[in-house]
């Protein structure tokens, strides 16, 4: 009966985005989760989390040491990665998670970091590191901040990786995006913002576009592997970097966000559901996958996807027989089944 509820309720509250993306929606929600999807032994599985030390990404690496995974923590903050390990293995009493430092604005950074990294394989790599910033700022590579950030650096990490996730039985890649991507459209020209008076959210909401179109293209090209990419966003949930960087929204909204773990639920169930051995390049939200445009202004061309595609290679240096899965696919636009 819960989950007949949840469908029908679900009916009502989804097309009001508010009631959906909030708390409420999250509850409602889970009145169709089958629990046993995330009641999973994760142990001898290696898994790699960006951003690891607070909001999406710390309760996602908890969850996953609770179920027993080796679990490793890419921050790039000592101090604050270090307090994120203790509380960790404390919690969990998983003794298996680690801590290193990789900012991923840095290319040097993330290829220092894969260099190191000597484990056999990765079954999971979770790019959720973020930013918003308020002011336009440029990286030592000479990129915007923000498309570094949340953009380059996971495109970078993920291929530096595949050799590793190749070799894992199932190798699944989770990239978090954001709601706020459906406002807006792939827009390339001017991404450094040197044209136009910079505007954080903007600049956010793009680059969360663009990481699902290329969660879609790197399913392409992986398919017939046993890698997986796929892309989701957490709804609107009680984080400090919203605190920080989205201040009035916090404000009103505070009394309503999901809590982080409420956000992360579905980067866990991406991470550990047997059920979704073999599925790629969906866009899932609660569980469940989704349309990526709901407004025909905001879906990009086939032009437009090869460009991202062949600008995230030249931006981090990335062989040209790289550059050009399904450049004769639109993609999968639309999002898909759920399983």
């Amino acid at each position: 009966m819960s989950w007949v509820a949840g469908r029908v309720l679900s009916a009502v509250v989804d097309p009001t985005v508010v009631l959906s993306f909030d708390r409420t929606g999250f509850l409602i929600h889970q009145l169709q989760f089958d629990p046993a999807d995330t009641e999973v032994d994760m142990r001898g599985k290696t898994c790699l989390v960006t951003g690891a030390n607070s909001g999406l990404g710390y309760a996602t690496a908890l969850r996953l040491a609770h179920l027993g995974a080796d679990v490793w923590l890419l921050c790039r903050d000592a101090e604050r990665g270090q307090m994120a390990l203790r509380e960790i293995r404390r919690a969990s009493g998983n003794k298996r998670v680690h801590l290193e430092l990789a900012d991923m604005s840095s290319q040097t950074s993330i290829r220092a970091f894969a260099e190191r990294f000597t484990a056999a394989h990765v079954d999971v790599l979770v790019n959720n590191a973020g930013v918003l910033p308020d002011q336009r700022t440029e990286t030592g590579d000479g990129l915007e901040l923000t498309w570094a950030t949340n953009v380059v650096g996971p495109f970078l990490l993920t291929h530096l990786l595949l050799p590793k996730l190749r070799a894992a039985p199932q190798g699944r890649v989770i990239n978090v995006s954001s709601g706020g991507m459906y406002t807006r459209r792939l827009a390339l020209e001017d991404l450094d913002w040197r044209k136009r008076p910079f505007d954080g959210v903007t600049a956010y909401a793009v680059t969360k576009r663009a990481e699902v179109i290329l969660s879609e293209m790197w399913a392409q090209r992986l398919a017939g592997t046993r890698v997986t990419v796929n892309s989701m966003h957490p709804g609107w949930a009680d984080t400090p970097s919203v605190r920080v960087s989205l201040p009035r929204f916090y404000r009103v909204m505070q009394k309503v966000l999901r809590s982080a773990e409420q956000g992360a639920d579905t980067i866990v169930w991406l991470a550990v559901c047997p059920r979704l051995a073999g599925k790629s390049g969906k866009f899932w939200f609660d569980r469940k996958a989704r349309s990526t445009c709901y407004l025909p202004r905001t879906r990009e061309t086939a032009a437009e996807r090869k460009k991202l595609w062949r600008l995230c290679c030249r931006q981090c240096g990335v062989p040209a027989d790289l550059a050009a899965p399904g450049d004769s696919e639109p993609g999968n636009a639309g999002g898909g089944a759920e399983p």
